[in-house]
């Protein structure tokens, strides 16, 4: 899944778009045609279009109004989005992911949603409330509205838990580290932990979850980077070990730049475990005997940092967006309100192995089994969005690359320590106050 993944933003694009603060929209002549940008969320474009186009289909039955889909991929799609906010010339509906949320709200191109405009796609008490959260900056009307949810869980090999003597899966980051040295065994090629250490999006994503556990705050409340907080490196500190200390990591996956790599590691018996907010059908797709397959939580220290917080993960997944110079602001509106409805929720969350974002879209049976309640409950009780300020998009690239580099000096046999891991993140924190 492609579920909260981000592609590099410069702050200057955010910036100019800020200052034209044009917005997207439709230039069409037809007063019920509307132009949506769909994220790539299944297997292909072709396969999202399959998905997607008999119900869209089906809305202009219902409503009269035709929607026009183009599927975007990932790589493009930020960059699209920027492009259009400052032409004026873009989509009227359009997919987002939640992290960019405070970025392209800061842009003020996109139709605020207040607390009318929830009202007209159904009302605000219907969606989760850690989703809702992470569709804008806190204290101003949402950019969006949650569309398809995501949350981080451990998945872990239960054959090899088996052959290990390991009776269930770790509860506590101790634990983790301790069940992973006995299912690394580098003389047979199998390891406890793959990471996709060489991916930038993922660093950051778990700097930011355990950063949580460990008390940091990235932002002060004014909007100011303190990415160097103590608390800050030793999440970092903590992550980079899991190869360089705990040796339970295979330090080829300093090189692992994407999804694929890790689960055919899990699924091959290559490693016992990989945290990631991939769906089973992703391990289903490449053929693994799902019967090995389990799924925990993301462990929590044994005993929490001083302001340490309950997270396991951050909130993942897909905003829905209005254009604010949409030429069919009620028409865009109600096609928001369809694909939120209960039956288009179940619908679509289970095609694509996500999480409905609404109360009343968990009574289908496809979200009762064990499995998808352990990512209900992460979601619901223990996922705290990424940092909801406009500098977020810049916090992701910088933090995450400082990552990947430290993994690649792991990996070289170069030492990486508390100090080197500060002098990074400062230099983050000096990038982040100058725009740059």
């Amino acid at each position: 899944m492609r579920i909260g993944k981000i592609a590099p933003a410069l702050v200057l694009a955010l910036a100019a778009a800020a200052t034209t603060a044009c917005g997207g929209g439709t230039s069409s002549s037809a007063p019920k045609e509307l132009v949506y940008w769909a994220s790539n969320q299944g297997t292909s474009l072709d396969n999202d279009k399959a998905v997607l186009q008999p119900e869209l289909d089906k809305f202009e039955k219902a409503s009269g109004i035709k929607v026009k889909l183009e599927v975007v991929p990932w790589t493009d799609l930020l960059n699209r989005i920027l492009a259009a906010t400052t032409s004026g010339k873009g989509p009227d509906v359009l997919n987002i992911g939640n992290t960019w949320s405070a970025s392209l709200q800061a842009t003020g191109a996109f139709l605020p949603f207040d607390d009318a405009a929830l009202e007209k796609v159904g009302g605000k008490s219907r969606f989760l409330g850690p989703s809702l959260a992470a569709t804008g900056a806190s204290g101003q009307p949402p950019v969006g509205v949650p569309l398809y949810g995501q949350a981080y869980g451990l998945y872990y090999n239960k054959k090899l838990f088996a052959e290990a003597g390991i009776t269930k899966p770790p509860a506590t980051w101790e634990e983790l580290v301790e069940d992973g040295k006995k299912l690394t065994k580098p003389d047979k090629g199998q390891w406890g932990l793959s990471l996709q250490a060489g991916q930038v999006t993922e660093n950051s994503h778990h700097a930011a979850i355990l950063g949580a556990q460990q008390g940091a705050q990235f932002f002060t409340a004014e909007g100011k980077p303190q990415l160097a907080s103590d608390p800050s490196v030793a999440a970092v500190q903590q992550f980079v070990d899991l190869m360089q200390k705990d040796k339970i990591v295979n330090p080829a996956n300093a090189e692992y730049a994407d999804t694929a790599k890790s689960l055919k590691d899990l699924s091959d018996g290559k490693a016992a475990m990989f945290m990631n907010q991939a769906s089973a059908g992703s391990f289903k797709n490449i053929g693994m005997d799902m019967a090995n397959l389990g799924v925990a939580p993301i462990p929590l220290p044994a005993t929490a940092p001083p302001n340490g917080r309950k997270v396991t993960s951050f909130v993942a997944g897909i905003n829905m967006s209005v254009f604010k110079n949409t030429k069919n602001p009620d028409a865009a509106l109600d096609f928001v309100k369809f694909m939120v409805s209960a039956p288009e929720q179940a619908l679509l969350n289970k095609t694509y192995g996500s999480l409905p974002t609404v109360q009343d879209a968990y009574s289908d049976a496809a979200f009762q089994t064990e499995d998808v309640k352990v990512f209900q409950n992460v979601l619901a009780n223990s996922a705290e969005p990424m940092p909801q300020v406009p500098q977020e998009s810049q916090f992701e690239t910088l933090i995450g690359t400082a990552m990947k580099g430290m993994f690649a000096d792991v990996a070289a046999g170069k030492p990486v320590d508390g100090a080197k891991i500060r002098d990074q993140l400062n230099q983050a924190d000096q990038q982040i106050a100058a725009g740059s």
